[in-house]
Formats: C-alpha cells, structure tokens, sequence
C-alpha cells in the first residue's frame, strides 16, 4: 500500500492557539485557509497542516469542518497533500483525537505521541495506529523530546506501532523559555534516531525567531520542514512576516542554494 510521503516543505498556516488578535493574516475560516494553502503552494509547499477553528476562532476537532476543508481544499489545491492534526490542546481525549480521523478518513494525520499512548495501557493506541496502517492513512509522530524516540522503538517493537512507513515531527523550542528554539537543539534528535532502530522520514518544525534557522539546520541533515504561523510569525531577519506564504518562500529559498 502506498502511503503519503512528507513533502519537503509543509505549511502549518494556524496552529491551534493564535488567533487574528496575534495576526491579522492567520487563516481561521475554511475559505481563508483555502486561500492561504493556494499562495503558499504558489510560494512552494508542498503540503498544509490543517487545523479549524470554530465561529470563536477556537480550535476544535471536528469531522464535519475537517471534511469540508479537505473537499475545498482538494478541490482548490488538489496537487497539495493535506495532514489534518488531533492535537489534544489540554481538551480532548484520546478516544476523541482517535475519533475524528475515523470519521475523516485523511491521507495524513499528525499525532503527537506523548498524547496518543500517555501511560502504559497501549491496547487502544495499537488498534487505532494498526487500523490507519491498514487504512494507508499516513501517521506522523510527533515528538517533542529526544527520548520518545526510544518510546516509540518501544512501541514498535511490541507491534503497538507498525514499524514500516515511519514518519516523524520533531518540534523544537515548544517547551522551553519564551518558545524560542536554537537549532542546535536537531541534534540530539538526530543522535536519538541514528542510535536507534527506527527508519523515519522526517521533518522539523521550530518555534519563535529561530524558525529558519531551525528549518535550514533540518535540510542540512536531510530532513524535511514545517513552516508557517503556527510556529513563528518571524523572518529570519527579525522582521514580522506579512503572511504564510512569505514564510513559505524564505524557506523555499533555503533549497535553492
């Protein structure tokens, strides 16, 4: 079964915390991501990240504007792969983050793993994992320190994960002073992975004022990116982006040299 690859740039236009009050070009309503993931495919993503949002600007988990956003998006951008989230945000448990991918069906979904499989009961957590396998829906972990990464060839190695196909987000700067991330913080990511067991195709995303910096130490090692305001509103040169799709350029610019 073929599964969806990461591409080598993916934007991630919203995130689940900020709101238009952050910026006013943050895409909230499903016509305004739209129009954001069609300038940054322009720009040279290859991919979105896509949260909604309710009629407050809240995120939320729901099959109905999930389903509607991959038609229009299909429909507007149809060569963009699209990954929808099932991030917990402190509201949702992982019955309900399991649930809106059944109902959804995406090609790709992102699950961070600390939320899916937070204790050691993993019977739930391999059913869900082992029928998106069998599904051919694309699973990226997403990992916020170096040491799930032992978690999950944990995981894997007890069948609670399927080993093949691995795909992986790893976030820097999400949990440390100000969500400012160094670069610097890729390699123990990377000394986790290469002393491993694990084969993944993976990709960064890096908080705050260091994103480029974060991104272009990601393509340095062979990694992929995630980009957008989710994670920064920031170009590399300390000026505010005007929208996704700049960001999306300075990182598109990374590959052209």
């Amino acid at each position: 079964m073929a599964f969806m690859p990461l591409p080598k740039i993916m934007v991630a236009p919203n995130g689940a915390r900020r709101t238009t009050s952050d910026h006013p070009a943050l895409p909230v309503t499903i016509p305004e991501i739209v129009k954001a993931a069609n300038a940054c495919f322009d720009a040279g993503a290859g991919g979105i990240h896509a949260h909604v949002r309710d009629a407050e600007q809240n995120h939320v988990l729901d099959a109905g504007l999930y389903r509607e956003l991959v038609a229009e998006l299909a429909r507007a951008v149809p060569e963009m792969a699209v990954q929808i989230t099932t991030e917990a945000v402190g509201r949702y448990t992982p019955e309900e983050q399991r649930a809106v991918v059944r109902a959804v069906m995406p090609k790709m979904v992102s699950v961070a793993l600390r939320e899916m499989v937070p204790d050691a009961d993993t019977a739930e957590a391999s059913r869900f994992y082992g029928w998106a396998h069998e599904a051919g829906i694309s699973v990226q972990h997403i990992l916020y320190a170096p040491d799930e990464l032992s978690r999950l060839q944990e995981l894997v190695e007890h069948d609670a994960i399927p080993g093949g196909d691995l795909q992986c987000l790893f976030v820097l700067g999400r949990y440390v002073k100000d969500q400012e991330s160094d670069p610097l913080a890729l390699l123990p990511f990377l000394d986790a992975l290469q002393m491993s067991d694990l084969s993944a195709d993976w990709a960064v995303c890096a908080f705050g004022r260091n994103e480029t910096a974060g991104l272009s130490a990601a393509f340095a090692a062979g990694g992929k990116a995630r980009v957008g305001f989710e994670n920064s509103l920031w170009n590399a040169d300390g000026s505010l982006a005007a929208d996704n799709a700049e960001r999306v350029r300075e990182i598109a610019a990374l590959l052209a040299h």
